[in-house]
Formats: C-alpha cells, structure tokens, sequence
C-alpha cells in the first residue's frame, strides 16, 4: 500500500517537470486567485457618515411621498357614481331624476314586487338580518334548505347548492372539479367571474372563438392525439368545456346541442353558467337546456346566480347529488363566506312561486325582447349586439375612432344624453387590465317585463335622437 502511494508521488513528480510552462504558470495564478477568494471579503463596509438631529429633521421635512393612486383617480368614470334612491325597479330615481329603466337587470320585474317584499319582511322578523356565519358554521338555516330543494325541483335535477354571492358561484364551482394539470376548453366571450374560477383552479386552459365549434373541436383533437402519446397521463386528466347559456358580453346563445354532441366523442363534462337564461328561456323559465330541448342530466353542472330573474341576492349551482355534494367541501365561496339573509332566501322562494304559478310571464317577457330588438336594429351610427330572444342587448359604434377611451367617451355622451330626457341605459364596464379577451365599448339596454310599448318606443326614440345628434 505504502509502495503505491509513494509510485503516484513519484508520477506527479514527473508530470510537473514535464509540463510546458505557460501550463504551469496558468495554473498558478488560478490556486492564487482562488486563494485570495477565499480569504477576501465578499464586501466592502462604505464609511458611514452620522446625520445631526437637525440635518435628519430638515431631510424629513423636505421628504414628500409618492401618491398611493394617482392624483386622476378621482376623476376615473369608474369611480364617479350615478346615486340611486329608491327600488331600481321599473321607475328608477337617479341623481334625484326619475327615468324609465333599461339598466337593472330585473328581467321579472321582482325586484318590487309586494308578495316577495312581504315574505321577505316576515323572514326579517324571525330570523334577523344576516346569518354571521358560513353554512358548516351555525349558518344553515331551514329556509337555505327549502330554496336548495326549491331550486332542484324547478330545475328538474336532484340537488342544488346556494352561494351568498353570485359572482363567486361559477368562480367557486369551477376550482371545486378542475385542478392543476386538468385541462378547460373556454369560450373566448366568458364572463368574468369564470375568469377567476379557471385561475383560482390552476387547471390549463385552451379558450376557442366564441361560439365556433370548428375551433372547439381542432382543439379537442388535439389533444386527443396527445392523450394517446402518453395514454396513462390522460387517465387521470380531468377535461372540461366551460360555456354560458345567453353570454352577458356578446348577448347571444350558445349552441348546446352541438356542444352535446363533441361531449360525448371526445370524452369531456360540460359547466354551463346561465346567469342571464335561468328565468328567461324556455317555456318554465329553465334556461337553455329548455329551450333546446335538452335532457338537462346530459350537462354535468349548471350554474346561475338569484340577482337577475328572480331579483334577490347569491347564486346556486344544480345537478346530480354526488356532483353537487362535492362542493360542499370543496367550494371555497360556500365553505368559508357567511350564508345568504334567510330574507333573500325566502324572497327567492317567494320568486319561485310566482314563476310556477304564472309560466306565461317567460313568454312576455320573450316577446318584449323582440320588440326592443326590432326597434333598436338600424339605429345610424350604432350597431345592435344580440339575439332577439335575450334580455340584455349591446349597442356598439359602428365605426370605432381607433381609441377605446375615445369611444367610452363617446357612448357615455349617449348615456347621458337618455338620462336627461330620462331614459336610464349603462355603459357596460370591464376590469380593462384583468379581462383575457377585453370585448369592444358598448351601451347595455335592458329589457323587463314592467315597460311598456309606449316607454319602449319613448327609449328607442330618445337613443335614435342621441345617435343622430351625437355621432355626426
């Protein structure tokens, strides 16, 4: 062993003679340089210099701060209020002015209806305000689970689920199924609140033009031939196609039968948030799987919230019991936010009878839909957005000025113009920096079932007089 060592010694020896010089010198300044790393400091210590008392209050003085917003904040549209007093019912009184409404999105006309204000009073008395706690928390209370079964019998499916918030219904519900390393195919035209459901899922997400099944279905072939490169991943791949029934930004419908139909070949489950068709279409108000005709088992969840057609507050998601269940310790909007008011509960209730009863109001309502749109086709200047079937139109310059804030500004002048021979329309507002696909500048005019042919041809009037004068 000694003999060995003392041979490699004796080799090193040897090598170093032997090695040209410019080798050795490299060499050597390399062990100095990294002997001199590893006894230097990796710093120098600045010389520090001791501020006097008074030349530390003269700096503080002289020190002025950056504004937290900027000083044009203030000014922002977004910020400047139109100050409601009252029901924004059918009348609405805004900035002390009372006009015609065609801004709430009181489809029904429920809003102020005195059998669902009387009910609501009664559920006041008995069980207070609010509920101050979530549902798993002392916050369910009997009135939540009469709406819940309410909700599933007029929907036709076995359960449903009440969220106090109606924005975080589809926004819970979505992250509550799909997780990181699912897969969501989207229409480009969601809503907001789906949004925020896919981020908050994780999941990765393929949006496809809005409403073209060609583009929905290259996509789904595509990874089809993806799954098959590596079959075991796809197994435990949950997909999912996430659409709404009426589009709050388009006003049109999607094509749910030819949804259906890629479905089932390709594999995927089907979220459909109706929002704006749940009290609207279909001969009982059921949404788009009535109008249709479509067995509603064929869509694994729907999705809707109680602030449009029924007039109350929060939103609830229905389908199969073991689909639904699920949410109920995996919805964030259920399991951590205080419960809905027993009162907006029972005035949901309330809404719901009055649905049941009374079917023919989805059919006046339809009707009133397409006398608007009739009326507001081939305004000069302003393009009309929608079906005539949907409760919510948009009005759009036909010729954009080349600057989004330009035409805001333009469309407002328009709004503004209503108001003052009151008539009551809204600009339809965007978190412009957060949407993924941030739709054109449009006016929204919303149809209830309240106004009247006289108030309606009064309104159509009023935007064709603001039309002509202001878009010159």
């Amino acid at each position: 062993m000694a003999s060995g060592q003392q041979w490699v010694l004796v080799e090193m020896v040897q090598a170093f003679y032997e090695a040209p010089a410019y080798h050795l010198i490299l060499e050597g300044i390399l062990i100095l340089w990294i002997i001199r790393l590893l006894f230097s400091k990796t710093y120098r210590l600045h010389e520090t210099y001791k501020l006097t008392e008074k030349e530390k209050e003269d700096l503080i003085e002289e020190w002025q701060p950056d504004p937290l917003v900027p000083a044009s904040f203030r000014n922002n549209p977004s910020v400047v209020y139109d100050v409601v007093t009252g029901p924004p019912s059918h009348k609405i009184v805004i900035n002390g002015k009372e006009c015609i409404n065609f801004a709430s999105f009181n489809f029904l006309g429920l809003l102020d209806n005195e059998r669902v204000k009387q009910k609501a009073l009664v559920s006041l008395k008995k069980y207070g305000v609010g509920t101050c706690g979530p549902r798993g928390f002392y916050g369910t209370f009997d009135v939540h689970l009469e709406l819940e079964s309410r909700l599933a019998k007029f929907m036709e499916t076995e359960e449903a689920i009440i969220y106090s918030y109606g924005f975080a219904t589809i926004a819970s519900a979505i992250p509550a199924y799909s997780k990181r390393g699912d897969i969501i195919f989207v229409d480009e035209a969601a809503c907001f609140a789906i949004q925020k459901g896919l981020q908050a899922s994780r999941s990765f997400v393929k949006y496809f033009k809005h409403n073209d099944m060609g583009d929905l279905e290259r996509l789904l072939r595509e990874q089809e031939v993806e799954d098959q490169k590596n079959p075991r991943k796809a197994r435990v791949t949950r997909k999912f196609i996430v659409v709404e029934g009426l589009y709050i930004n388009t006003a049109d419908i999607c094509p749910l039968p030819e949804l259906l139909k890629l479905k089932y070949k390709y594999k995927v489950r089907i979220f459909l948030e109706e929002s704006m068709s749940f009290g609207v279409l279909g001969e009982h108000g059921r949404g788009v799987t009535e109008h249709f005709g479509v067995n509603i088992d064929d869509i694994d969840l729907i999705s809707a919230n109680m602030e449009n057609a029924v007039a109350s507050i929060g939103g609830f998601c229905c389908g199969r019991s073991f689909v639904i269940d699920h949410q109920r310790l995996s919805g964030q909007g259920y399991c951590f936010s205080a419960s809905l008011p027993p009162m907006l509960a029972a005035a949901a209730i309330e809404a719901l009878n009055i649905m049941e009863e009374d079917p023919e109001i989805f059919s006046t309502l339809r009707g009133k839909c397409s006398q608007v749109f009739k009326a507001l086709k081939g305004i000069p200047g302003l393009k009309l957005v929608g079906e005539p079937f949907s409760p919510a139109f948009h009005l759009q310059l036909e010729r954009s000025s080349g600057s989004r804030e330009s035409d805001m500004q333009l469309l407002r002048s328009i709004v503004n113009y209503c108001m003052e021979r009151k008539v009551a329309l809204t600009l339809a507002r965007y978190l412009e920096k957060e949407e993924k696909f941030l739709p054109p500048p449009s006016i929204r005019v919303v149809v209830t079932i309240e106004q009247t042919e006289e108030e309606i041809q009064s309104a159509v009037s009023c935007i064709q007089e603001a039309a002509l004068t202001l878009l010159k």
